[in-house]
């Protein structure tokens, strides 16, 4: 018989329970990581092992660009920034940690013949000066240059390699992430872009129609950014502020470590040993 006392002891008893749950939330680490759209897709499968192996946190990932995760650790607005390239004297305020090497590819519709170019020809398709496919052996089609955002670490190194100020590129589509990019030259043949290898990669070999270009004779590969020979290379970074917590600093250690190679390779990154 459900007595008046049993219907006390079983409200006593969901109360209990709910306290309980409220106080293993509250218990509940929660890291929060901003930045680069080339590190995110890594940083989001290395944050689901590590929670599957540390019930107790969560972690959200969000992307941006890497001057986001610059400005969002430098204020406090997230834990962990994603950076994909160095840091440089711009963050000499904070601590960074290499989590894996990338490099930068040109890329074209998977139907264009044009497989090289020579660094001068790159140059001369950002800058205006090379107006149409032709000129290097592609069809009679006029080339649809597509550039990097500011704010993006893929600009700036690419900027750097080639030697060029983005007041001088003269690109008829400005772009953000790299699945931007190459959604936008998947569906233009005339286009060319820049993107991360490894996102590259991984698109190519889920069938989408893109190209890496070559230039100065050395193909945009993993291996060769691992062989030293593809000379437009990053290293993939997370940063935090000095005196971050011990579970930011437990994140970073298990970001770098052993543990996480296969992700790492499986994102057609380069592991780095640590």
């Amino acid at each position: 018989m459900f007595t008046k006392a049993r219907f006390f002891s079983f409200l006593l008893l969901l109360f209990s329970l709910a306290v309980d749950g409220q106080a293993g939330a509250e218990e509940q680490t929660r890291l929060t990581i901003t930045g680069s759209s080339t590190v995110a897709p890594l940083v989001s499968e290395i944050a689901k092992r590590y929670e599957r192996e540390h019930g107790n946190i969560r972690i959200d990932v969000q992307t941006g660009g890497s001057s986001r995760g610059l400005a969002d650790v430098r204020r406090g607005l997230s834990d962990i920034g994603m950076m994909s390239r160095a840091l440089g004297s711009d963050g000499s305020d904070l601590d960074a940690f290499t989590i894996a090497s990338d490099g930068i590819a040109l890329i074209t519709h998977a139907d264009n013949p044009v497989e090289r170019i020579a660094s001068d020809g790159i140059r001369a398709i950002y800058l205006g000066e090379a107006t149409n496919w032709s000129r290097f052996g592609g069809a009679d089609r006029d080339i649809v240059v597509i550039n990097k955002a500011a704010g993006r670490a893929t600009l700036d190194v690419f900027l750097q390699h080639f030697q060029l100020d983005d007041r001088q590129i003269k690109a008829q589509i400005i772009a953000g992430e790299n699945q931007q990019v190459i959604k936008t030259v998947a569906g233009n043949p005339a286009a060319i872009g820049y993107v991360s290898i490894g996102a590259a990669v991984e698109e190519s070999r889920l069938g989408v129609p893109i190209r890496m270009l070559g230039f100065d004779d050395v193909m945009p590969a993993p291996a060769n950014v691992v062989n030293g020979s593809y000379p437009i290379t990053r290293p993939l970074q997370l940063i935090v502020r000095s005196g971050s917590s011990d579970d930011v600093m437990a994140f970073i250690r298990y970001s770098q470590s052993a543990a996480v190679r296969d992700l790492v390779e499986g994102a057609r990154f380069v592991y780095m040993q640590n």
